[in-house]
C-alpha cells in the first residue's frame, strides 16, 4: 500500500505541486528517497528518522521508498522533511491517509521533532488553494500564508502537534492573516534642508514611477533624499502586496507577524555581483531588481558598479521582468521598480569646487560618468544636479512640506492613473504607457508641441527620450490635477531631460 502526501517545488515565484509517495516493501531495511532530490532532500532521511525517534516512533524493519513525483522536476530545499515524515506515518498507519491527501505540507524538521521555518509559504499557499487543499506550514509563516484566503492554513509548532491535528486529538485553529505595523517614526522629507528642486523631482518620480538620477558632491544629501522616497509613496494595493510578498517569501525575507503594505526599499552595495542584482546563483533565486518589485531600488555610487551589472539593468527597466536562464530551468521574475541612482560628478567628487577638485578636472568628470553607457543613461526619465548644502543652511529651521503633504498629492496622482489605465491591465502608472496609449494621454497642446520640437532638435533627443519627456509631462499634469498636457508641463519635464543631455 502506498501512502501519499503533497508539498511543492519552486520554479521562480510559482510553486508546483509535488506528490510524496511512500511505500513499504519486504527486503533488507533501507530508506531511499528518489525523484531528483538534491543533497538537502536526501538528508531528510536522517532528520525524519531522528524526529520520529524523539516521538517514540520506530521505523519498520522494511524497505522504505519515498518517491517525489513528478520525477523529472528537480527538488531542492529542506521543506520536504515534513511531507516525507507524514507520508511515512501514513504508510505505517499512524495518520489517516485521506487526511494527508487533502493537504499540502512544507517544513524542516529538527532532530527533536520541532518544526523549523522555511521560505516560500506564500507561494505554497497559492498552490494549495489552486489544488483545493489545506496547508500545513511553519508557525512563523502562518500569518503570511493566510493572506491567500482561499485555503485553510494550519501552523503547528512541532511534529507531534501536526500528528494530533491530523488524527483529531487536538485540532488546530486556522491561522489568521497578519500585517506588520508601519514604522511609527518614518524618515520625513522635511528633514532635508534646502534642495527644493530635488524634492520636486522625488515627487514626480514617486507619482509616475519615473527613474531618477542624482549627481552631486559628497555630502550634498543624495542618499538622504533617496531614503525618504518611501515616505511619499502610496501603500501597495492588495494585488501589489501579494505580488511583492510572493518574491520576499521565496527569498525568506518575511518575518513572523505577516506581510507589510509598505513598498520595499532595496539599496545594494556597489560590489554586488550580477547574480545578486539580477538573480541566479544556487536555485536561480530572485535578485535585488525583483526584491524591489513595486518599490524602490536605490543604487548609490552608481558608476562604481561593474559595467556588466549596469548593462544588465537595461532590459529589466524596459520590460518590467527578468528571466534567469540556467541549463535546466528558465525562471521568470517580475521587477517593476523605481530606480534611483546617485553618483559623484567625478572620482574625487569635487569637480565643481575649484579649490578641492583634482588636477585632471574637468576631463576626470567626463571619464567617470562615461562608465554609465549612453543607452542606460537614456533610460532615466529625470536627472538633476544636487548642489552642496552650505554649513549656514544647516542651522536654519526646517522648510518646505513634510512627507505627508507630498504623499497626499502623489496618492491623488496615482489614483488618477489607476482610473485612466483601468482598461489596460498591463499598465499601472504613466512610466509604463507607450505607443498609441501614450499618444492618447500625453499629446501636448500646440505651444507645448512647438517647445518640445525646438528642444528636441537643439539637444538631440532620441526617440526614447522624446517619449520619456511626454510621460514625465503627463505625471506633472496629474500632480496639477489637469486633464491636458500643456506647455508648462512640457517645459518642466524638459528641464530634467536637458540636464541629462548636458551631462
Amino acid at each position: 500500500m502506498v501512502s501519499q502526501s503533497y508539498t511543492v517545488a519552486f520554479e521562480g515565484v510559482e510553486a508546483r505541486l509535488v506528490e510524496v509517495q511512500c511505500a513499504l516493501s519486504d527486503g533488507l531495511p533501507a530508506f531511499a528517497v528518489v525523484g531528483l532530490p538534491d543533497k538537502a532532500v536526501q538528508e531528510a532521511r536522517e532528520r525524519v528518522r531522528a524526529a520520529l525517534g524523539a516521538l517514540g516512533v520506530a521505523l519498520p524493519m522494511q524497505r522504505i521508498t519515498v518517491n517525489l513525483s513528478p520525477a523529472d522536476l528537480p527538488k531542492e530545499g529542506s521543506h520536504f522533511d515534513l511531507p516525507i515524515a507524514l507520508a511515512l506515518l501514513g504508510a505505517i498507519g499512524l495518520v489517516p491517509r485521506d487526511k494527508l491527501e487533502a493537504l499540502v505540507a512544507l517544513r524542516e524538521l529538527s532532530l527533536d521533532g520541532r518544526l523549523l521555518a522555511v521560505a516560500g509559504a506564500l507561494p505554497a499557499a497559492m498552490a494549495a488553494a489552486t489544488s483545493e487543499r489545506s496547508l500545513i506550514c511553519p508557525k512563523a509563516s502562518g500569518a503570511e500564508a493566510a493572506w491567500v484566503g482561499a485555503t485553510e492554513v494550519f501552523a503547528p509548532a512541532t511534529l507531534s502537534a501536526a500528528i494530533d491535528h491530523l488524527t483529531g486529538r487536538a485540532p488546530l485553529d486556522p491561522a489568521r492573516p497578519g500585517l506588520i505595523s508601519p514604522d511609527p517614526h518614518p524618515r520625513d522629507l522635511r528633514d532635508v534642508k534646502g534642495q527644493e528642486r530635488a524634492k520636486r523631482a522625488l515627487e514626480i518620480a514617486a507619482a509616475g514611477r519615473h527613474h531618477l538620477m542624482m549627481i552631486g558632491a559628497p555630502g550634498s544629501g543624495k542618499s538622504m533624499l533617496a531614503a525618504r522616497l518611501p515616505s511619499i509613496l502610496p501603500e501597495m494595493s492588495p494585488e501589489e502586496m501579494l505580488e511583492t510578498s510572493m518574491i520576499h517569501s521565496l527569498s525568506g525575507l518575511i518575518n513572523e507577524g505577516g506581510i507589510s503594505r509598505a513598498r520595499p526599499f532595496r539599496e545594494p552595495h556597489h560590489t554586488a555581483s550580477m547574480a545578486a542584482m539580477i538573480g541566479g546563483g544556487r536555485g536561480a533565486r530572485p535578485g535585488e531588481v525583483s526584491l524591489a518589485h513595486n518599490g524602490v531600488l536605490f543604487m548609490d555610487e552608481f558608476p562604481e558598479f561593474p559595467r556588466a551589472v549596469l548593462e544588465t539593468l537595461r532590459q529589466p527597466i524596459e520590460t518590467g521582468e527578468v528571466v534567469v536562464s540556467r541549463a535546466n530551468a528558465h525562471m521568470r521574475y517580475p521587477c517593476r521598480f523605481l530606480l534611483v541612482a546617485a553618483a559623484n560628478p567625478c572620482k574625487c567628487g569635487y569637480l565643481g569646487d575649484a579649490g578641492r577638485a583634482c588636477s585632471r578636472a574637468p576631463s576626470c568628470g567626463e571619464d567617470y560618468l562615461a562608465r554609465i553607457s549612453g543607452p542606460l543613461m537614456d533610460r532615466f526619465d529625470l536627472r538633476l544636479e544636487v548642489p552642496p548644502v552650505r554649513y549656514a543652511d544647516l542651522d536654519l529651521p526646517a522648510t518646505g512640506e513634510n512627507s505627508g503633504a507630498v504623499a497626499a498629492r502623489v496618492a491623488q496622482a496615482r489614483a488618477l492613473q489607476s482610473r485612466r489605465f483601468a482598461k489596460a491591465p498591463t499598465v499601472r502608472v504613466n512610466a509604463e504607457a507607450e505607443g498609441a496609449l501614450l499618444e492618447e494621454i500625453a499629446t501636448p497642446d500646440a505651444e507645448g508641441r512647438a517647445l518640445l520640437s525646438r528642444m528636441a532638435e537643439r539637444v538631440g533627443l532620441s526617440a526614447r527620450g522624446y517619449h520619456r519627456v511626454l510621460r514625465v509631462a503627463r505625471t506633472i499634469a496629474d500632480l496639477d490635477a489637469e486633464d491636458a498636457v500643456r506647455q508648462p508641463h512640457i517645459a518642466e519635464a524638459l528641464s530634467y531631460r536637458i540636464t541629462a543631455q548636458a551631462g
